[in-house]
């Protein structure tokens, strides 16, 4: 369990003003469940999809995400990791494979996080909330963003420690928003690590 409440390079909690955010956030809830709820509206609702609101710049890291209060989905989760890691609680990337358009093919990979309650583990998704888009903490029944509607999407069932190598290299390596849209990582699902 330990790797899941570790920092890291990407999910950097010990960074100065992610460990304050992440504080802040406790000191207004009382259970663990209520720190994490607090944790998931706060990045759901405040830190803005890149794409669903086209900004710039690009962010991978945690800390990134906060500072510029943007990122795609990916960086969000690295975002809501950080903050519940933080906190104690137990954190995990997850990944959804998913048509980029809803009309089948191509398909990405789509990041979300899992968080360790008391019943188990628990995922949630803080990618940002739109027409069509209403993701919920509302445990223990998951209310994500995105359901599967082809027969090649999928949920990755690994929980993941780090974000995957394909997701950091993107992120990485695209200079805005819109490079990211045309280049959005995909797995192939015989092979998920």
């Amino acid at each position: 369990m330990q790797r899941f409440l570790d920092s890291s390079e990407f999910i950097d909690w010990q960074q100065p003003q992610v460990l304050a955010r992440a504080q802040l956030l406790a000191a207004e809830s009382g259970a663990p469940v209520d720190t994490a709820r607090n944790c998931f509206e706060w990045v759901r609702d405040h830190i803005r999809h890149s794409a669903d609101h086209r900004l710039n710049p690009v962010t991978c890291k945690a800390s990134e995400a906060l500072q510029h209060k943007t990122g795609y989905c990916y960086a969000k989760s690295h975002l809501l990791a950080a903050l519940l890691r933080a906190n104690g609680i137990p954190a995990a990337l997850c990944y959804q494979r998913l048509s980029i358009d809803d009309t089948g093919a191509p398909f990405c990979l789509h990041g979300l996080n899992a968080v360790y309650l008391q019943s188990g583990w628990y995922r949630i998704d803080a990618r940002g909330n739109k027409p069509g888009v209403d993701a919920r903490f509302t445990p223990p029944v998951e209310q994500l963003a995105f359901s599967l509607n082809f027969p090649e999407e999928a949920d990755l069932p690994d929980l993941y420690a780090e974000p995957l190598p394909q997701v950091i290299d993107v992120l990485q390596n695209s200079h805005s928003y819109l490079e990211v849209q045309q280049n959005l990582p995909d797995i192939d699902l015989g092979h998920t690590a």
